[in-house]
């Protein structure tokens, strides 16, 4: 795995934002008697928030970085990047960072970039915007990371639609010489690429009339080329493996042991695979908060909402946190970092302005 030790950065405050739309999975209308009580049980997810069709990731994080701002108390002035990490933009182009920097009133000097990252992106972002604030050149930062899954997944596939939320969320980051050092770590297995695809869309099989129709695989499972598709099993396996993997060698990378670690935040899959990693790794289970009975696998934005979900205790005591993330790609990546919280916060979202 690749490594990287980042120094004179933290943390200043964290805020997720989520649609107003709750669904129950009890009530899907394609789950025969019973199926819809065993799903629960074995992904841990009850319920979800459904963005509606006029509200993007973008919306989800720009109502984020705004009560972010005004929970640090934060000048726009002052922001000297802008990391937007989304698979969900709203545009092919332009970047949904430009868009922001525009739409939060960020000063034209303002660094901005996007990132198309999946499961692992906030792992990743945090990756990007520490390395730039690190040097010192940069003092300020927010990391945007958010996804609307639910608009490519199917509806009529019961495989896929109970599993998925949507969120948007914010990260500010400054720079520090009195901060902990934080870990990273990384891999890719490009390889396998097709176990979580969305087929249509892009450059390489454009939009075309059968992108629009909808394929029957099975009772209860059906989806278009433009909705994403899952090998479960592989993807189970290669979570099963490459996430316990990933914690052992941050561990060692920053010469840590399981029982320094307060947190431990996996990417919320499913509570079925995140509990088999949870107990190869012999964590207790007071050190891994969930966040996904109410908020489901949110993709990139998992990490991030899990911290604002179940973590208020960062607020009050300095706390050692290993984030661990894994999927689409397939890649995966953890990282280590103590928190110096000055604000978390998990607000419902209010409207386009």
């Amino acid at each position: 795995m690749s490594h990287l030790k980042i120094s004179n950065v933290k943390i200043a405050g964290i805020t997720s934002c989520v649609p107003k739309m709750i669904e129950e999975n009890k009530e899907l209308s394609f789950f025969k008697k019973g199926e819809a009580e065993k799903v629960i049980a074995s992904t841990g997810i009850e319920r979800r928030r459904i963005a509606d069709v006029d509200t993007t990731s973008a919306d989800l994080c720009y109502d984020a970085a705004e009560d972010l701002l005004m929970g640090l108390n934060w000048r726009r002035d002052e922001i000297d990047c802008l990391i937007f990490v989304t698979q969900t933009p709203d545009y092919i182009l332009p970047s949904n960072a430009c868009i922001m920097q525009g739409r939060l009133g960020l000063k034209t000097e303002c660094y901005t970039l996007d990132i198309s990252y999946g499961c692992p992106g906030w792992v990743y972002g945090m990756s990007v915007v520490t390395s730039l604030l690190s040097s010192g050149y940069m003092k300020k930062a927010l990391l945007l990371v958010g996804d609307t899954p639910t608009k490519f997944k199917s509806r009529n596939d019961k495989t896929a639609w109970p599993l998925f939320g949507d969120a948007g969320t914010a990260t500010a980051l400054e720079y520090s010489e009195e901060s902990d050092d934080m870990f990273f770590t990384f891999a890719t297995e490009g390889k396998s690429y097709r176990s979580i695809i969305v087929k249509d869309g892009g450059a390489r099989n454009p939009v075309t009339e059968n992108s629009l129709k909808e394929v029957v695989y099975g009772e209860g499972i059906a989806r278009r080329p433009l909705d994403s598709e899952m090998d479960g099993m592989s993807v189970f396996a290669f979570g099963l493996k490459r996430a316990p993997e990933s914690v052992l060698d941050i561990l060692s990378f920053a010469s840590l042991e399981v029982n320094e670690i307060d947190y431990f935040i996996f990417h919320q899959a499913n509570l079925f695979m995140n509990e088999k990693i949870r107990k190869k790794l012999k964590i207790p289970e007071e050190k891994v908060p969930y966040s996904l009975r109410d908020y489901g696998n949110t993709s990139c934005a998992t990490i991030p909402l899990t911290l604002t979900a179940s973590c208020n205790d960062m607020l009050k005591k300095k706390q050692r946190v290993i984030a661990t993330a894994f999927g689409v790609g397939l890649s995966w990546g953890s990282i280590y970092f103590s928190t110096d919280l000055r604000y978390l916060s998990l607000i419902e979202y209010e409207g386009k302005l």
